[in-house]
């Protein structure tokens, strides 16, 4: 389960993914189980494969996109690039790892234009 510690330590572009049916598409919570290796039991699996919460963002923008040809167009904020993002409540690199998948998201932005806003927002 999101063992990518050797990967980010060989420099490997590795990506992120949820297997939707089987889980619901939820990033965050890949997130958070990159991050922490803890199972839904909370056994703790091998620390050693754990990656940072930039590293587990990278793979889901920069490296995502890098898998697909198209980093010259997405996975990062710059001049040029499609305004595909989040916004969050909380800053994943800011908050407790273990907080990671309780994060919310506000808003989806594609290409800019704002698809999804949470109620009340």
């Amino acid at each position: 389960m999101s063992a990518c510690g050797d990967a980010a330590r060989a420099g490997l572009p590795f990506t992120l993914h949820t297997d939707t049916p089987v889980l619901r598409p939820n990033l965050l919570e890949a997130a958070w189980c990159a991050v922490n290796r803890v199972t839904k039991g909370g056994v703790q699996l091998d620390e050693d494969q754990k990656i940072t919460p930039y590293e587990a963002l990278r793979a889901i923008t920069f490296n995502g996109a890098y898998q697909y040809g198209e980093e010259d167009l997405k996975g990062t904020l710059e001049m040029g690039k499609l305004a595909d993002l989040v916004v969050l409540d909380r800053n994943p690199l800011a908050v407790d790892p273990r907080e990671i998948r309780d994060i919310q998201v506000l808003a989806t932005i594609k290409e800019g234009e704002t698809l999804y806003e949470r109620d009340g927002q």
